[in-house]
């Protein structure tokens, strides 16, 4: 109807011609019934960031941030981490990545190791899979003498 309004679809319909017109329609996530939190959370979240990215001004100015908006929207299936990833283990980064960086503050892989219990290369490694799917940022950490530090904060 031209309407601009986004849809989260939350339903039991599972009749592929009920999805295939939701899709249609442009409804934006649909969560079929019953689910946990933790997926609802996740679409909401996805559909913040996309949001987030949508409404900023100016232009794109490639293919890849056309496509790093949908991919922030549709976000991957858990099972498709990338081989050597676990999603327990991805979890554990991530909390300890919110839990450690407070206002202006990151953590560094050392420091994702020393609260995840896991080693600094696998921490760096979860890490850096967290820039590439745009729930986390890297930035240079200053002050200490010798190359500076990566440090990492959640997105």
């Amino acid at each position: 109807a031209g309407s601009s309004v986004d849809v989260l679809a939350v339903t039991s319909a599972r009749d592929l011609a009920v999805v295939r017109t939701a899709v249609s329609l442009g409804v934006t996530h649909y969560l079929l019934k019953p689910f946990t939190f933790a997926a609802f959370r996740d679409k909401l979240e996805r559909y913040a960031d996309y949001r987030a990215q949508a409404l900023a001004d100016g232009e794109v100015t490639a293919q890849h941030d056309v496509d790093r908006m949908f991919a922030t929207l549709r976000g991957t299936a858990g099972h498709s981490l990338p081989k050597g990833l676990d999603a327990q283990t991805l979890n554990r980064v991530r909390a300890a990545l919110a839990d450690g960086s407070g206002p202006g503050a990151g953590l560094s892989a050392t420091e994702v190791s020393a609260a995840t219990g896991i080693s600094r290369v696998t921490a760096r490694r979860y890490l850096e899979y967290l820039v590439t799917i745009d729930r986390a940022v890297r930035t240079p950490r200053y002050g200490t003498p010798g190359r500076p530090e990566v440090e990492y904060r959640p997105r």
